[in-house]
């Protein structure tokens, strides 16, 4: 069996070009780097090297070798995160989303269950990819996904609002749609999923002044009468409701629009469906039925 230090030696001889640069990148000394690369040749009974007077270069079958030898080992890396991740998920289940909402939710139920959860987002091009990686055994998204080795489970609707000044005349409407949100200015929390494509593409001339934290959104809606945004999990969310919504004299007015409405799914591996079901169940008891 081939050594993986060897592997790591030639691809960085590959990368510097030199045995110096090598030996210098691996923190080691120039023989050893030598006789590395010699007992890589023997193993693998091929010569590697093109051996010129103060030159040394690979071969055509030297820099196939290195590119292979790269791809194992990144292989290799992706076979030991893979095993620990799903080692993890033996032991606790861990969620992830690629929309804020569902995060709101999980504390409401984290009594009863042993959960690890990832606040940063997934987009929702990787979710098939941290499903497979055991990165995450559960994942609540914005669309279905079923493959021959994933299935998912519709838990609710979010509904987003839209929070305005008590004076404006569209703050005493039941209802409104993105249309009549046309030429606003909103302040906007940076991290909202597929939210953010949403009211950029249907809020005709609108200006968004996005914020990364809820401190930075609270300050300005507290000396500012900028409408934002939010959804029916929004009260779940300590720091939303003290530092946003309290003491806040705008009105809530939910958005009618079909595209204001987001069904969001559990979607996981079915080998974990045992596992999953119960935390399923308990969000969709727990989630808003307004």
């Amino acid at each position: 069996m081939l050594e993986t230090y060897l592997l790591e030696e030639l691809v960085t001889f590959a990368k510097a070009g030199t045995l110096a640069a090598t030996a210098a990148k691996l923190n080691v000394t120039q023989p050893t780097i030598t006789r590395g690369m010699q007992k890589l040749e023997t193993d693998l009974g091929v010569t590697l090297f093109d051996r010129q007077p103060n030159r040394l270069s690979l071969t055509a079958t030297g820099q196939l070798a290195a590119q292979q030898a790269q791809q194992l080992l990144a292989d290799q890396d992706q076979f030991v995160t893979s095993i620990q991740n799903f080692d993890q998920t033996q032991r606790t289940i861990t969620v992830g989303t690629t929309i804020p909402g569902p995060l709101y939710l999980l504390p409401l139920v984290s009594d009863k269950f042993s959960l690890t959860i990832n606040d940063d987002l997934v987009a929702s091009a990787d979710v098939t990819t941290k499903l497979r990686n055991n990165a995450e055994t559960l994942l609540l998204a914005a669309a279905p996904l079923e493959t021959a080795t994933i299935e998912s489970q519709l838990i609710g609707t979010e509904q987003l609002a839209v929070n305005l000044n008590k004076f404006m005349y569209q703050a005493n409407q039941s209802q409104i749609t993105f249309k009549e949100l046309a030429g606003l200015s909103f302040i906007v929390l940076s991290k909202i999923g597929p939210w953010r494509e949403i009211i950029q593409q249907a809020i005709p001339d609108a200006k968004f002044f996005y914020q990364k934290a809820f401190d930075a959104l609270a300050e300005i809606t507290k000396y500012a009468d900028f409408p934002y945004f939010s959804t029916n999990l929004s009260t779940f969310e300590t720091d939303f409701n003290t530092r946003v919504m309290t003491d806040d004299s705008r009105v809530a007015v939910p958005i009618s629009d079909a595209n204001a409405q987001m069904p969001i799914y559990a979607v996981y591996l079915k080998t974990q469906r045992a596992r999953v079901k119960p935390l399923i169940t308990a969000l969709i008891d727990k989630w808003p039925t307004k």
